[in-house]
């Protein structure tokens, strides 16, 4: 295969000396430009987890997020801006409340079918604030909210999921 909906009259075989499934794959490639937007964003299976459950106050949490592709599949899931993903503790992208200047250029978080990303990140345990004075602040003991989410358009659905953590 030359590219994407080029053909080539040459047959290619498999390492058993089977002829391939080029063709197959190019199936795969129209079926999955028929996968509507909503479909596609609906498609997307989003889990969070963190190593513990409890913390002291202060203590780095280690962060883990999964994307699924639920469809057998591609799936090309459109963002309204650079930013694909994200997360965020009790509301606030990234535990900080300062401004985040990400490209307003529209972008695409793409999944082949079946594919899981899994990324990790780590919060420092601290709510970083920027007005006036620039400081970490260390949350009140209690529950706290950690998500990740799919950066499509926040009217609109927005895959994610939600865990919780205890700080003491």
């Amino acid at each position: 295969m030359v590219g994407p909906g080029r053909h080539t009259n040459e047959q290619r075989e498999t390492a058993t000396g089977e002829p391939s499934n080029s063709r197959r794959l190019s199936v795969a490639t129209l079926l999955s430009s028929l996968v509507p937007t909503s479909l596609a964003r609906r498609a997307i299976a989003v889990s969070v987890e963190t190593d513990r459950e409890v913390y002291d106050r202060g203590e780095p949490v280690e962060i883990t997020v999964e994307f699924k592709n639920r469809l057998p599949v591609a799936v090309d899931v459109p963002t309204p801006r650079r930013r694909r993903w994200g997360w965020s503790v009790d509301g606030e992208l990234e535990a900080t409340d300062e401004r985040r200047y990400v490209r307003s250029k529209p972008s695409t978080f793409t999944f082949r079918g079946g594919e899981r990303k899994r990324v990790s990140v780590t919060w420092s345990g601290r709510f970083e604030r920027t007005g006036g004075r620039h400081e970490f602040v260390l949350p009140e003991p209690g529950t706290h909210e950690i998500r990740a989410f799919v950066a499509t358009d926040p009217n609109g659905s927005q895959p994610s999921d939600v865990t919780t953590i205890r700080i003491e």
